[in-house]
Parts: C-alpha cells; structure tokens; sequence
C-alpha cells in the first residue's frame, strides 16, 4: 500500500518510517510546516529533513512555504488552543497531498512525539481520511522514542528543543512564575 507520511521534522520520521517499511508500506514523505519559527529554525529543520532523506532514500515532496503570518493569524487570539489549528491545517494539507497524487493512505511523524496529543491526532486524521476518500493509518509510534533519539544522534541531525512554533519556544526558554 502507498502511504504518504507527513513529516513534522526529521528526528520524529526516523522511526515512523522503519516501522511503516517494516509493514510493507511504501512510503513518500511530505513536508508542510508552516508553524515553525523563527525562519532560521524553519531552515535547520528543512535541510535535516533533506539529509534525513538522502540517508534513508526516501523520496520527499517539499511543499517549502513559510507562511508565519498565516498561523500566527489563525492561534494569536487563542495560544493555549494553537495546537488544533497546527493539526489540522498540516494534517489537511497532507490528505489534499495524499488524495491528488493517488495515495490510499497517510499518516504523521508527529505521532512518534510524546508531546503531542494523539487522540485529537487521530480523530483529525480519521475525519481528513474520510473527506479525501483515503485510510489514515494511526500507530502510536512513541514506543521507539528512545530508538529514534539515538538513531538521529548517530545520523547527527539536527535536534530541536520545541515542537517549532513560536508558543512553544517561549515554554521552552522562557523562565516560568514559580506558584
């Protein structure tokens, strides 16, 4: 089966891929970030996606737009619900991707993450799948964490402190009131 597997960044891909491989998925990767901040950071993440691929031969389709403004103006009034909105636009993208180049399936890097909600994941998934005429395919990839970290380590990609987008980076770095 073909599956179109989006691809948040490169560390979060490295295990997704051996799995889906494993499974006899033949698998394309789709990058769509537009949440990823600042721009230099957006770069770093691309260019190891690239490496990652280069390593692991998979065929990748860059959709490279940095479109900051876009999500800043679908979360700022709302940044403790920025999270859906970062789903969905990006999963969207993927089943739009997926359903016009003939895929039967799609999927996300993002549900190798423990950080990430993968029940709202897997509801925006399912309803995408339905609307596009495809199979989101849910595996809770966190079980390889830990193999994942040392895979990326020993590849040397780049590895990211926060999930990419600005709100992110602020919990990340900046110190938090004491209660």
């Amino acid at each position: 089966m073909n599956i179109l597997l989006h691809i948040c960044c490169a560390n979060c891909a490295i295990y997704p891929l051996e799995v889906l491989r494993n499974q006899d998925f033949k698998v394309r990767g789709y990058f769509f970030n537009h949440n990823i901040h600042p721009y230099q950071e957006y770069q770093r993440r691309l260019e190891a996606v690239r490496g990652f691929a280069d390593l692991r031969e998979l065929e990748i389709d860059y959709r490279d737009e940095y479109r900051l403004e876009e999500f800043l103006a679908k979360v700022a009034a709302d940044p403790q619900g920025r999270c859906n909105y970062c789903y969905l636009s990006r999963l969207e993208d993927a089943a739009r991707a997926a359903a016009e180049r003939g895929f039967e399936a799609f999927t996300t890097s993002l549900l190798y993450s423990r950080y990430q909600q993968h029940e709202r994941i897997r509801e925006l998934g399912e309803e995408l799948a339905q609307r596009y005429g495809l199979r989101f395919h849910y595996d809770d990839f966190r079980s390889g964490w830990q193999q994942g970290i040392q895979a990326s380590k020993a590849m040397g990609l780049y590895r990211q402190q926060y999930c990419g987008c600005i709100y992110s980076e602020k919990d990340r770095y900046h110190p938090r009131e004491r209660s």
